[in-house]
């Protein structure tokens, strides 16, 4: 096993019959910058016609997470200056979460601990989604005045129901038993055999990696049941309203668990929450690539918008917790205001696909 280059915020390296990369920002919960970007797109396309290398593995260093999403301070600061830099580092993103997706060999993630955001946006799309029962996944958007871009509403979209929906409404965060059950990852593997299983996928020898009977090999059940499932009634009922509004009354209208969802809605910004249910209601008859196109407008249109720069001030500048959103209500988010998020058409480029792991 060649070893690592010299140490950075990612670290690429040939493992026996994998490439290997590995986000290496832990202080930061290898929360993504735009060189780590362009680090992991640069070692994508060396080893893609690469037949030396049988598969990707990607994981983050650290037991924390794999991945707290973007650097979300670098991207209100870009939105306050008026600059370009916000809007580049989500093109340059948002490419690698398509060629991830579409990536020609098996690229195996491992999502143990905090997966949001931008890590969803890589685990999320990869072909073999290995989930730790430490995972905490979510995308947690609408609380910080933006919404659930990095091809999540692609994702969240093609959950059973309207588990999709909840999960992007409320940007609450689900374990490992419920991120299997909304599509969100594959197969759980404990955490204490992870090693094997790396191991396992980066040996050295001649003989190709068989990816799949090797993942499998490793999996086993979730220790407890996807509380999500026994939800689905509910949620399935409320969410399938056309209207925030609507899905709030039939949210106010159900029992402890529904009016809770309810009230969590209330603090996210209601803006974003009415733009994300759009978003996620188009991106169901999309391809991800044009899910993915849709996202990048819809994420510059945010930073003229008022609650991107003050979600993150209350969320990670100030931290008082306290945003004050504008429009602050959810029944003051008119349909003009939604339009202007999605302004620029889009041309389909094919029928929506399945998804990963379909």
């Amino acid at each position: 096993m060649s070893g690592p280059e010299p140490a950075d915020d990612v670290l690429v390296a040939r493992a026996g019959r994998a490439g290997r990369i590995t986000l290496n920002r832990p202080a930061a919960l290898n929360a993504l910058t735009l060189g780590m970007v362009r680090a992991i797109d640069d070692a994508l396309a060396a080893w893609a016609g690469d037949p030396s290398v049988d598969l990707v593995l990607l994981d983050g260093a650290g037991e924390r997470g794999f991945c707290a999403g973007g650097d979300i301070r670098a991207l209100r600061a870009s939105a306050l200056a008026g600059d370009d830099a916000a809007a580049a580092f989500w093109r340059e993103e948002y490419a690698l979460n398509g060629q991830i997706a579409r990536y020609p060999k098996p690229v195996v993630a491992i999502m143990d601990g905090i997966v949001m955001g931008g890590g969803i946006g890589l685990a999320g799309h990869a072909s073999h989604r290995v989930a730790t029962e430490r995972l905490r996944a979510a995308m947690p958007e609408v609380g910080i005045g933006f919404f659930p871009d990095v091809g999540g509403t692609w994702l969240l979209a093609r959950a059973p129901g309207q588990l999709g929906t909840h999960l992007a409404l409320t940007g609450d965060a689900v374990g490992t038993a419920d991120a299997l059950a909304c599509g969100l990852a594959d197969v759980h593997v404990p955490v204490a055999d992870v090693p094997a299983l790396v191991a396992a996928l980066t040996r050295d020898g001649a003989e190709a990696i068989h990816v799949d009977a090797t993942v499998d090999a490793f999996a086993r059940p979730p220790a407890e049941p996807p509380a999500l499932a026994a939800a689905r009634p509910w949620i399935d009922a409320a969410y399938a309203g056309a209207t925030v509004p609507a899905i709030l009354r039939a949210l106010d209208a159900g029992g402890p668990e529904a009016r809770a969802a309810a009230a969590l809605i209330r603090t996210r910004s209601p803006t974003s929450v009415a733009v994300t249910l759009r978003a996620l209601r188009d991106a169901a008859a999309l391809a991800l690539d044009d899910v993915l196109e849709r996202e990048l407008h819809v994420a510059c249109a945010f930073l003229d918008a008022p609650d991107f720069v003050e979600g993150i001030r209350a969320a990670v500048v100030d931290k008082d917790r306290d945003p004050r959103w504008s429009p602050a209500g959810h029944d003051a988010v008119t349909p003009a205001l939604v339009d202007r998020f999605f302004a620029q058409e889009l041309t389909p480029r094919a029928a929506a696909d399945p998804g990963p792991g379909a």
